[in-house]
């Protein structure tokens, strides 16, 4: 492990973090936020030391998906040495847009 790279979120993936939070107070306890908060800060240590961890998207180029937990995904890109969180994903919740 050389260096770690940047780790840069998108206003859409905090946005999708905060609702994810939102979610989780309302729907259970807050352990279940406190784990949440500590699976975010293990995937952005772990992501800024190992970019390419996670495998690629067969259908977009570059566009990366980590499963975290069975519940959360998290989408990122891995170009010019800093990794862009692009967006996350409650894979309990319906998809608002259905």
């Amino acid at each position: 492990m050389d260096r770690a790279y940047e780790v840069e979120w998108t206003k859409r993936s905090l946005l999708n973090a905060i609702a994810i939070k939102k979610y989780l107070n309302v729907k259970f306890t807050k352990r279940e936020v406190s784990k949440f908060e500590s699976l975010l800060r293990q995937f952005e240590l772990t992501v800024s030391n190992f970019p390419t961890l996670y495998p690629e998207s067969k259908n977009q180029r570059h566009l990366r998906r980590a499963v975290i937990h069975k519940n959360t995904t998290v989408f990122y890109i891995f170009a010019k040495n800093k990794v862009t969180v692009i967006a996350m994903k409650d894979n309990r919740q319906m998809n608002a847009s259905s």
